[in-house]
């Protein structure tokens, strides 16, 4: 029955990638109260797209924010029951002059379709709902009990998605979570995610006067608060590029040998990474390789530092405040509140003389995560992608963070298999973002294959 299921999708790839494009269109910015209808008209939009797709409940269900769509399908008695996770919420397009295309006219150019959101998260989702819609055509029904849970707030942090997912636990409750958000690792080979690091952050500002001064007349004399913050920043590494926060380290669980060796076994160029980015050297924490330090290792990164006179020519000021933003990307083991506080702590016994320091942990915090690598949903993934792409799929680590991952795990017990057809290199989040054509065809072959496995598994 898989073959008919998926004939059904390749007569039918234009008439889908259409739909895409016009789900592309809608400009669901989530975090610019300017788009608030927007959000409104993309989450009716998938809503309709899934009770078109067949005999689905489906709702859209407010938040104190953005709306949650939910719908299920529960007629495959005694078969796995599997809650989808994906987001219809998409990034603002900021710079706009650097898109070649405008980023809300959706675009093909060399076999890609250009536009916010296509990647991240829109055309993953898209995938879930059109793979439910050729099962129902073709079988009249699914091979698994299916649920979709898509919010409108992964953008800004998802603030409303843990509430509802304490306040609905028995409305979600499934065997595991497949997420269409996450991303494979490159486009040359198929990949299985097994981890995310999580996240913790704050922002710091450090005053000195109570008003910028002229620098000639109290240059000297009083504590200039941007060489004390390039003095703290400083602190927080020793030169080698180890992170010199005391204990920063102490929760930190060791990948196996054996675990390394499968990471250190994967085909990765560094002077092709660096020529991708554009950096002239790698550095990093030493005793570990590129990739170990983006995936299993805790990173504290500067995101922005400000203050004094930024106009054109010259202002000849001593200012009164500098700022900065830090934020950390954690592995298993470590708490973003205990992180932050080491942080702070760090900072205090650092201070130099002179200035005051206030310290603003960020809210959105995230936990790490990671999957057991012998989960049957993880394993039966690695087996539909081996039926979709002919090779064995490789396993690999997010540097980035999915809050929501955590979040199942916690509040409801259940684990995430990541199962998203966009790749790191789509530019989500940039100017000029993209979702490679083949691979709507290809993750719908792979969807399909994986309910499939799914069902007859019991």
């Amino acid at each position: 029955m898989t073959q008919t299921t998926l004939d059904y999708l390749a007569a039918r790839q234009e008439r889908i990638l259409t739909e895409l494009i016009e789900f592309a269109a809608i400009p669901s910015i989530s975090t610019d109260p300017a788009h608030r209808a927007d959000i409104e008209r993309s989450a009716a939009w998938v809503a309709g797209q899934i009770a078109a797709a067949g005999p689905f409940d489906v709702q859209i269900i407010p938040t104190e924010r953005h709306p949650v769509v939910f719908a299920q399908w529960l007629g495959a008695t005694g078969k796995p029951t599997v809650l989808v996770y994906g987001h219809y919420d998409v990034q603002p397009a900021d710079p706009l002059e650097k898109w070649i295309s405008p980023p809300f006219t959706p675009t093909i150019r060399n076999g890609r379709l250009y536009a916010r959101g296509a990647s991240d998260d829109k055309g993953p989702l898209f995938q879930a709902i059109k793979t439910a819609q050729a099962f129902f055509a073709t079988q009249d029904a699914l091979p698994i009990n299916v649920k979709f849970l898509f919010e409108g707030e992964e953008e800004i942090g998802s603030p409303s998605l843990e509430p509802f997912i304490q306040a609905h636990t028995s409305l979600l409750a499934a065997d595991f979570v497949i997420s269409a958000d996450g991303g494979m690792w490159r486009v040359e080979e198929p990949s299985l995610t097994v981890s995310s690091r999580g996240l913790a952050g704050l922002e710091f500002s450090l005053t000195a006067a109570a008003k910028d001064l002229h620098s000639g007349r109290h240059g000297g004399a009083v504590t200039n608060p941007l060489h004390a913050i390039a003095a703290l920043i400083a602190s927080l590494h020793t030169p080698d590029g180890r992170v010199a926060v005391a204990d920063f380290y102490d929760d930190v669980v060791e990948l196996s040998a054996a675990e390394r060796a499968a990471i250190a076994a994967l085909p990765f160029d560094e002077a092709a990474y660096l020529a991708e980015i554009g950096a002239p050297a790698l550095f990093g924490e030493p005793g570990y390789s590129t990739l170990e330090r983006q995936w299993i290792r805790p990173t504290l990164e500067v995101n922005g530092l400000w203050g004094g006179y930024q106009g054109p020519g010259v202002k000849t000021v001593t200012p009164a405040e500098a700022h900065a933003k830090i934020t950390c990307r954690l592995v298993p083991n470590q708490d973003p509140a205990a992180i932050v506080a080491r942080i702070a702590h760090h900072l205090e016994a650092h201070l130099p003389p002179g200035v005051r320091l206030t310290i603003q942990p960020e809210t959105h915090t995230a936990q790490p995560y990671a999957i057991p690598a012998d989960h049957f949903g993880l394993k039966t993934a690695a087996a539909a992608l081996r039926e979709t792409f002919g090779v064995e799929p490789v396993t690999v680590r997010m540097g980035g963070t999915v809050p929501v991952c955590e979040v199942f795990k916690r509040v409801m017990g259940l684990d995430t298999v990541f199962f998203s057809f966009s790749t790191a290199d789509e530019d989500f989040h940039a100017p000029n973002e993209f979702f490679r054509i083949h691979r709507l065809y290809e993750g719908l072959e792979a969807w399909v294959r994986y309910w499939e496995l799914l069902g007859s598994s019991r």
